[in-house]
């Protein structure tokens, strides 16, 4: 569905068509109308397919023909992903001076805050911060029309039920609540019966929890050498820019620290950090100047960079939905994208195998790159140099340097493989490579597949039809017993 077909004002429709949006993907044709008309939604769609748009947009025109201040307030889990929303809104609100959007979020001063907020129509914040104000009157919402709930799922997982209970509590029953999420669960769906009336469940993903155009592997190696194993792997996949998780905040840290020591451009990204830190990492990765981004999955939220080539795991992610939700940092807007996960002992891959069955899908065993073929493959790059700029000409000063050691004694051909060396020894990356010891798969862990437990319960139904028709046999066993023995007794 094309942008023009949904009854958008034109001020937005100039503004989305200078992002470059067209045509409006399944959540974004799906969302807009009904929110349009002031309904309830809860939308569910993978990571990186226009979520904020989905919402975004359809408020914004809204709040345009709405005069109330403070009319709408968008709840986010983490400020990252309330700055990255922030962001957007004021894009698609570029030609509409009259709307105003304020972005509150702790560890910053609240003194600009709160002059943000006597003039702002639309609030971003995220739960803790809103209540900080709305403690302090500097937040009033009973004027709210709409709220809207992104990331729905994290801010569960991150205890910010109650937070949200008390902000609902406070804002007008004829309000309209929007809520997005990656996933769909159970405590998500109580949340719509308790705060939504007459929802309108759009599901854009056809029940696929992960995009298609990602491919998903994973490694399995011993905890030792998960180090060597994710050097080799960012060797062989040479990502532009990627993303590597972490469970915990010292992992994060560690990580950095060592990637760092062998030349990688990367940095760290976490909770602990103050706010001007992780504003300034954001800055360098998105700009190029870190190509390698290591952060916890709560940090990670709100990271909106469009062509990340991969995502690492290098711990298996804790809760299921996380799976979802890092993979889903790469392959976005329909872009081709790819995730590794290090997996290490029978725990690990339990979990794992719990994941393939949370995603409706199979995570592919690959084997970690050997250094050999990551040689080969970088002499076979390098090689590809060598005839592109030959192929472009060679500055006369070097073919007269060069001539100058050939008549020394040395040959061309020397100059060139003692070139070619010093060139491949300055990659302090490839020189200091190790090889990991292959570990196959256990057996026993195919009980955790998604064809053994399909199996499994496939043989526990005819176990129990077996069981029910011996009971069945038995029964009339008796009867017949019974009725024989009666008889001979007359």
């Amino acid at each position: 569905m094309n942008f023009n077909e949904l009854n958008l004002r034109s001020e937005i429709l100039r503004a989305v068509s200078e992002l470059g949006y067209e045509q409006a993907t399944d959540i974004q044709a799906g969302s807009i109308p009904s929110i349009l008309e002031g309904q309830d939604v809860t939308g569910r769609s993978s990571t990186g397919t226009g979520k904020t748009a989905a919402f975004g947009i359809p408020i914004v025109q809204r709040t345009a023909d709405n005069e109330d201040r403070s009319s709408v307030l968008i709840l986010a889990p983490t400020r990252e992903l309330a700055l990255q929303i922030t962001g957007e809104i004021r894009k698609y609100a570029k030609y509409l001076p009259s709307i105003s959007v304020a972005c509150i979020y702790g560890g910053q001063p609240m003194d600009p805050q709160i002059r943000a907020l006597k003039k702002a129509r639309i609030v971003v914040g995220t739960p803790g911060r809103v209540m900080d104000h709305m403690r302090r009157r500097t937040l009033k919402l009973e004027h709210l029309k709409t709220v809207v709930l992104d990331e729905a799922d994290e801010m569960l997982n991150m205890g910010f039920i109650d937070d949200i209970r008390t902000i609902l509590g406070s804002t007008p029953k004829d309000r309209q609540t929007i809520l997005f999420s990656a996933t769909l669960s159970p405590e998500i769906m109580k949340i719509t019966e308790e705060f939504q009336t007459d929802t309108v469940f759009v599901k854009a993903d056809k029940g696929k929890r992960t995009a298609a155009k990602i491919s998903q592997s994973f490694c399995y190696v011993s905890k030792e050498q998960k180090n060597d194993a994710l050097r080799l792997l960012l060797e062989a996949s040479a990502p532009r820019r990627a993303l590597i998780f972490c469970n915990t905040k010292n992992m994060v840290d560690e990580l950095s620290a060592y990637l760092s020591d062998f030349g990688y451009r990367c940095a760290g990204l976490h909770g602990d950090m103050k706010q001007s830190q992780r504003t300034s990492v954001m800055k360098d990765f998105k700009s190029g100047r870190t190509r390698l981004l290591i952060a916890t999955d709560v940090a990670a939220r709100g990271i909106d960079v469009e062509d990340v080539d991969a995502v690492f795991n290098y711990d298996v992610p804790q809760e299921l939905e996380y799976y979802v939700h890092r993979i889903g940092r790469t392959g976005r807007a329909g872009r081709e994208g790819a995730s590794y996960t290090l997996v290490s002992g029978k725990l690990q891959l339990t979990q794992l195998r719990k994941i393939e069955q949370y995603i409706h899908g199979q995570i592919e065993e690959r084997p970690v790159p050997t250094v050999a073929s990551i040689r080969k493959q970088k002499e076979t790059e390098f090689r590809d140099v060598l005839r592109e700029a030959a192929s472009e000409g060679i500055d006369e000063k070097w073919l007269s340097f060069v001539a100058s050691l050939e008549q020394e004694g040395f040959s061309a051909r020397e100059i060139a493989a003692i070139l070619c060396e010093r060139m491949q020894k300055k990659n302090r990356r490839t020189a200091s490579l190790q090889d990991v010891s292959v570990r196959p798969v256990p057996r026993h862990a195919d009980k955790y597949s998604s064809s053994h437990i399909r199996g499994q319960k496939y043989k526990s139904r005819f176990r129990s039809e077996s069981r029910e028709k011996e009971r069945r046999n038995s029964r009339r066993h008796t009867a017949d017993y019974k009725r024989k023995k009666s008889g001979s007794r007359s």
